[in-house]
């Protein structure tokens, strides 16, 4: 059986893994319509290969886009959720969105200086599941779950199952942040740690908060954008209730990613006293491009979200084709900071392998 055939399985798997199961869903297009389902049964349908997502969307297989199964989707299989699908033009091949999704041909060719481990995440892998870069702070790894698979990702080679922490064994990491008592800030990031089950994230929150020199919590999620759904009113009530500061830091690339099901869903969050901030990252043919940009910023404003970072692209083996030089990137934001108010520019910065702080460009 390829990726691309479906199966009759009904297990419980949310998300690509080692355990891949093919959706058992059909996708004729008016599915894209169905009535809302919850998160975990959005995870479940969602498209897992190309030739599924060319077919929802009314594209060919002869326009110059790869045909059916290329290697880049072994490696790094194909996962788009219908509520993310639903945003993307039906026929338009060059869909911002779907550029960022779907897998090309252009992923297996190598180039020089991209490679598995692009901003030095091994060599900050300081306890199972830990990352410790910068001064205050330190990262968990706490799932290799996402709720899309983005083609540019910088960690799609990363090895989850060496990292300790795709078991969702949390004891070693939370002995490790114990033992760090200038650490006063936890960022939740994984893959995507709202791809959790409520009673595992209930349980990696509590055993931050029993930490008493911890005083802040941000989760770093895609959720809120591909299934919005997955901000419940109980997750939002027991981020709320938290000791915690909770900060939650969101992933938007282009004002089309942005519907009224997202809006809702961010409201929720703000209203509710959590403070949202937005990263996104500079791709060539999705928002190279001041305008797109701006919208994107509008938006977000709009909604009570502040852009936050503009990050240059990781050089992550597979991602080449998206990169924008970083001379086109600096004209983007001198553009911007003229058609923006100051608070709604994002800073634009790259990560570099070594370094304390992010690099403002």
């Amino acid at each position: 059986m390829t990726r691309c055939e479906t199966t009759n399985r009904t297990d419980e798997i949310l998300a690509t893994g080692p355990d891949f199961v093919p959706t058992a869903f059909a996708c004729p297009a008016s599915g894209i319509s169905d009535p809302p389902v919850d998160w975990q049964t959005a995870m479940k349908r969602a498209i897992r290969c190309s030739i599924q997502l060319r077919k929802a969307l009314g594209l060919g297989l002869d326009n110059g886009q790869p045909h059916g199964n290329p290697q880049a989707e072994q490696s790094f299989p194909t996962f788009v959720p219908w509520e993310y699908l639903s945003r993307i033009r039906s026929g338009d091949p060059s869909d911002p969105l779907l550029r960022q999704v779907l897998p090309i041909d252009q992923e297996d060719v190598r180039v020089q200086g991209y490679d598995s481990d692009p901003v030095g995440d091994m060599q900050s892998l300081v306890a199972p599941g830990i990352l410790h870069k910068y001064q205050g702070r330190a990262l968990m790894i706490t799932t290799g779950a996402c709720g899309v698979h983005c083609r540019y990702c910088f960690r799609r080679e990363f090895p989850y199952s060496d990292s300790g922490s795709i078991a969702h064994a949390w004891e070693p990491s939370l002995e490790y942040l114990r033992r760090q008592r200038d650490v006063h800030e936890v960022l939740l990031s994984g893959g995507d740690p709202l791809t959790l089950a409520d009673a595992k994230l209930e349980g990696l929150i509590a055993g931050i908060e029993s930490i008493p020199h911890i005083r802040r919590l941000r989760i770093h999620s895609r959720m809120p954008i591909v299934i919005p759904q997955r901000i419940t009113n109980e997750l939002v009530s027991r981020l709320r209730s938290s000791r915690l500061a909770v900060w939650m830091v969101i992933h938007a690339n282009h004002p089309n990613e942005l519907d009224e099901s997202v809006y809702r869903r961010l409201a929720l969050l703000v209203d509710s006293g959590i403070p949202v901030l937005n990263q996104s990252v500079l791709l060539r043919g999705v928002n190279d491009d001041a305008r797109v940009l701006a919208d994107l910023c509008l938006k977000l404003i709009d909604h009570r979200v502040q852009p936050y970072y503009l990050h240059q692209l990781d050089r992550v083996r597979g991602a080449a084709h998206f990169e924008v030089p970083v001379s086109a990137g600096r004209r983007l934001m001198k553009e911007l900071r003229k058609m923006l108010p100051g608070y709604a520019v994002p800073t634009y910065v790259s990560e570099q392998s070594g370094q304390p702080s992010k690099t403002p460009l």
